[in-house]
């Protein structure tokens, strides 16, 4: 309960003891990017990304500023420094930092669906968050691209071993997931399907394959691949 705990998949928070601490809005950018950044950052680059329509003198201005304001967030400085580098203080977690290592230890196959089931199913639950949603900064354009593909790949992954396992609620749950993270991307699509099939409901495994083609047709004028339309000849004609 005395730990400090920073939430950038949804809404920023910055959370101490279990509370909620107000951040000034300069201090909760810098502290964002600080959270994407391992290896911290140049405080100049981190006063170009952050204040890109400010001119160079007005964008470190802006960044003195959030720096100040972070230091009276709590007794504890939040960022450190080390010569020009700024990095986020090693004794705060990270919701984004840990569902990335987490995603990326099950796609590198280092004993990630080995893990207790209350993790995976906690882990779904963070893949399917978006990164600090309603925010416009353009140096989130790359971060959210990458945070997508990681979660993409992983809840696919999750939606599979789910599957394997039989555990067909929590299978669908993330193969779904997946499809809200990209809807036009086939292989959540068709894992949904796989798992309708094993349970044994052809018909929402039909209805889905329609739902799916239909969204295609309408939005990109295209058509599922000839893997997931076999598929549903294979379920239709068994």
């Amino acid at each position: 309960m005395n730990g400090v705990r920073l939430e950038i998949l949804g809404p920023f928070e910055l959370i101490r003891g279990g509370r909620r601490v107000t951040v000034p809005a300069g201090a909760q950018r810098l502290l964002a990017l600080l959270a994407v950044r391992d290896d911290g950052i140049h405080r100049r680059a981190a006063a170009e990304q952050l204040w890109p329509e400010c001119t160079e003198l007005r964008a470190a201005a802006n960044l003195r500023s959030a720096l100040c304001q972070s230091r009276k967030i709590g007794p504890r400085a939040v960022v450190d420094s080390e010569a020009q580098r700024l990095f986020l203080a090693p004794f705060i977690s990270v919701d984004h930092r840990e569902a990335w290592q987490s995603a990326r230890r099950l796609l590198e196959g280092d004993a990630g669906t080995e893990a207790p089931p209350g993790d995976l199913d906690r882990l779904v639950d963070d893949l399917g968050r978006p990164l600090l949603p309603g925010w416009d900064d353009e140096w989130l354009i790359l971060e959210r691209e990458r945070w997508d593909q990681m979660r993409l790949y992983a809840l696919e992954s999750l939606a599979q071993h789910f599957l394997a396992l039989g555990r067909y609620l929590a299978a669908h749950q993330a193969a779904l997931a997946a499809t809200v993270v990209d809807p036009y991307r086939e292989t959540a699509h068709r894992i949904a399907i796989e798992v309708h099939a094993a349970e044994g409901n052809i018909a929402c495994a039909v209805k889905h394959y329609l739902d799916y083609r239909r969204l295609l047709q309408q939005e990109l004028r295209v058509s599922p691949s000839p893997r997931m339309t076999e598929l549903i000849r294979e379920l239709t004609t068994a």
